[in-house]
């Protein structure tokens, strides 16, 4: 009886609050850029009534339960002009109104870095989502691996200086666990001479890097998180050049051009070049007479590590058309050419081995809102890659790093390599196809779907071995991914996604019998699913909170091979999945408009199957990495960040990154345990963080300049390089703790329009390491001269 009542006073009590609902009103609608663009985070408000939201990644928002009367509802966005627009509220009927903001006559960059920005808003999705604003890095010679390098969660490890190969992890996933994009699009087919590591962050108007959880717009098979370079199609008219030269005989230059006429034609034009000796300092192990082998430790330049590559993308078409919001048509060329220093220790002294690789890309995209009926939303991107990629390695010689040589043979002219003699050259004859459909059923009901296609057929020769037969043999994949997404919007402050994925791969390639070739064919299918959702406790405190189960399937260059990044072929990976959990919260407080401080926390839980991760094995005297499977790995972790800003004169913050990447494999292939179960995963970073500040000095040398000074420190623990339960204590080779200071300096002129910065990085000149050991660059200086201009 008393549950009866209980439940009849709970109907009565709800039924009463939905009739009190009903005599308030509701205002909804849109907020779009001039160009169609739905913009997300612009803040939407009702003047002087302290009700308000930001809009969500549609651009859309929602105010729920007004009171009737007149109000003014105020819309801005960081780099637009706001607008003050009357309603009126009658009732409990729903109003719904769309907004068209126009580019503020400001430069972006003059924008306070303490206001909430677009990158900020990206943060208050229901995903773990760190976004970065790249617009307030465009004066620095800083690279998008670089910028990346200082998320929470997030090392990047390169295995040298300017273009050498680099490792990405993300709350302990690496390599291609972790899937790029630019402007939603994969970068799985781009090639070496499109990498993050030389593509300046002038190209990005912000980069977007989620963490476990990836969106169902981002089709692929990430394990682990997903990295989006956002640039800005919003600009109508703009240019941006700028140079810079730097140690090492560092040269880097970009041209950025857009131009948009009234009719509707659009063009855009991005082209960067990098040059670098990367004759850095290295302490090593020196065998001065290599007759004799014995070495001495010295402090010694790189001789042989020359780097360039130049990149030009082009697009044309039209926007703002009854047909298309927008259709592009372009081009990406580029080459690069780089000479290897090394192998995968520091002890592999190369001389002359080199590798050069192009790319050949045309590409179409198209966009459209509201396709046939209102709500359905449709993108489409395609490209075909047609570069190629080539190693060259012909001297029979052993090197030392005093740049002295003796030949392997005792006749020069036996034919060799100093690694394996080769001169292979192959085209991966990549391709990919991405669609993307949404509808917006109603206010609080929209679907996602997206299908993603990607095709590898690798061809190649090698003119000093033409018979080699395994060169002739079959390397092809065909991947699908299709994806689709359910979101509900509780209210302004509620909203869940759930969503499903099926994974195809398709291979054609071969083994190896009696000195036999056969063709093997493969086919591969999984299902993941997942959950997301997010709640704002309060207008400046948001939970959010999500779930995967995700699945990452073999790569082309782990299953065939890597002649260029040295990397040996494995077509015995079997694919990986993992149960990735998150939890996190942000949390914003102002004092008086003067003192703003922004915390967020995110705790991680991953459960890995057939981890996939590099190993090294001997072969020939030579250090060969090769990616396996390792059977069972768990991650449990945290990660977070403090910043706090005085006004617009300072600001500073602080990132910290625990991952503790257990291998929970307690068998392997025996009753016996295995004797490094539980051990933590060797060669990989578990404590590191980064620490940040700028001071802000305004109208130096005369009204709209500005002098910035910042300062950056990164931080990473020891950690051993092998099994931590092997070997004995005194003899465990450790990567040891790394602490690297980088310091700036930025004049901006006219709002800008002028810059001029100085740099200085690893100013204490420490010697750095990532992969396997191998030293970073030491201590470099810079300067870069920068001209924007935007109409």
């Amino acid at each position: 009886m008393q549950v009866r009542n209980f439940l009849l006073t709970g109907i009565v009590c709800t039924l009463s609050l939905m009739g009190f609902a009903q005599s308030k009103g509701t205002l909804s609608g849109h907020v779009f850029s001039d160009q169609s663009e739905a913009l997300t985070g612009a803040s939407v408000l009702l003047k002087g009534t302290g009700k308000g939201v930001f809009t969500n990644d549609k651009g859309a928002w929602q105010l729920e339960r007004l009171t009737p009367g007149a109000y003014v509802l105020v819309v801005s966005f960081v780099g637009y002009q706001p607008v003050e627009k009357p309603v009126t509220i009658r009732g409990d009927e729903h109003h719904k109104l769309n907004i068209v903001l126009r580019p503020g006559s400001r430069d972006l960059e003059t924008v306070s870095v303490i206001g909430r920005t677009e990158a900020k808003e990206t943060s208050r999705l229901a995903y773990n989502v760190t976004a970065i604003d790249a617009r307030q890095l465009h004066n620095t010679t800083l690279d998008l691996a670089n910028v990346l390098d200082r998320v929470s969660g997030v090392r990047v490890r390169e295995s040298g200086g300017l273009g050498s190969n680099f490792q990405f992890s993300l709350n302990g996933f690496t390599g291609r666990q972790v899937r790029f994009f630019i402007d939603g699009i994969p970068m799985d087919n781009f090639g070496s001479s499109f990498q993050l590591n030389n593509i300046p962050v002038n190209i990005a108007d912000r980069i977007e890097v989620y963490k476990g959880v990836v969106p169902i717009w981002l089709g692929a098979d990430a394990l682990g998180g997903a990295v989006n370079i956002v640039t800005n199609p919003n600009r109508r008219n703009y240019l941006d050049v700028s140079y810079s030269y730097g140690s090492f005989n560092t040269h880097r230059s970009t041209v950025n051009v857009g131009y948009t006429t009234k009719n509707g034609f659009t063009m855009q034009l991005n082209a960067f070049q990098n040059y670098s000796d990367n004759d850095y300092w290295v302490n090593v192990d020196v065998v001065p007479d290599l007759t004799t082998g014995l070495s001495v430790p010295m402090r010694v330049r790189r001789f042989h590590d020359k780097y360039r590559n130049e990149t030009l993308i082009a697009q044309v078409g039209v926007v703002n058309k009854s047909w298309a919001d927008r259709f592009l048509i372009g081009m990406t060329l580029g080459q690069n050419q780089a000479d290897i220093q090394t192998g995968n220790r520091m002890y592999d002294v190369f001389g002359e081995r080199r590798s050069r690789g192009n790319i050949l890309m045309p590409s179409v995209r198209y966009t459209k809102k509201d396709l046939l009926t209102k709500g359905l939303s449709l993108t489409v991107n395609g490209n075909f890659n047609f570069g190629q990629e080539q190693a060259i390695d012909t001297a029979f010689k052993q090197y030392n790093w005093l740049g002295g040589f003796i030949y392997k043979g005792s006749n020069p002219g036996i034919p060799g390599g100093e690694l394996a003699r080769t001169l292979y050259q192959f085209r991966n004859n990549n391709g990919l196809v991405n669609a993307t459909a949404s509808y917006q059923a109603t206010d609080r009901h929209s679907f996602v779907l997206n299908y993603t296609f990607n095709t590898f057929d690798r061809k190649g020769s090698d003119e000093l071995n033409p018979a080699d037969e395994a060169i002739r043999q079959p390397k092809k994949t065909g991947k699908h991914v299709l994806g689709v997404a359910y979101r509900y919007d509780i209210s302004s402050r509620w909203n869940a996604t759930v969503f499903a994925k099926e994974y195809l791969l398709k291979s054609k390639s071969h083994k190896v019998l009696n000195d036999e070739y056969f063709i093997q064919e493969n086919t591969l299918s999984q299902q993941g699913y997942g959950i997301a959702g997010t709640w704002f406790a309060r207008q400046n405190l948001q939970l959010k909170g999500s779930y995967e189960k995700s699945y990452r399937l073999p790569e082309n260059d782990e299953l065939f091979g890597d002649v260029i990044a040295n990397l040996a072929a494995n077509a015995n990976l079997r694919p990986e999945s993992s149960h990735n959990f998150n939890v996190g919260a942000n949390f914003t407080h102002a004092i008086n408009k003067v003192h703003q401080f922004y915390f967020d926390a995110n705790l991680i839980y991953r459960s890995a199957k057939d981890f996939i991760r590099p190993s090294l094995y001997s072969s020939f005297g030579r250090a060969e990495r090769q990616m396996v499977n390792l059977r069972d790995v768990s991650n449990g972790g945290l990660d977070g960040e403090i910043r706090y800003s005085y006004k617009r004169l300072f600001t500073a913050g602080v990132t910290v990154t625990y991952q503790n990447i257990r291998n929970t494999t307690k068998y392997e292939g025996s009753t016996s345990v295995s004797p490094v179960y539980k051990d933590r995963i060797p060669n990989m970073p578990y404590f590191f963080g980064n620490g940040n500040a700028s001071l802000f000095l305004r109208n130096v040398g005369g009204p709209g300049n500005t002098l910035t000074i910042g300062y950056n420190l990164l931080y990473v623990h020891e950690y051993y390089l092998r099994w931590p339960s092997q070997g004995a204590a005194g003899s465990k080779l450790t990567i040891p703790e790394q602490l690297a200071h980088d310091v700036n300096a930025v004049y901006a002129l006219r709002d800008g329009r002028y810059n001029i910065s100085l740099e200085c990085r690893n100013l204490t000149d420490a010697t750095l390491y990532d992969n396997f050991s191998l030293q970073k660059p030491s201590r470099s200086f810079a300067v870069k001269l920068r001209y924007f201009l935007q109409q």
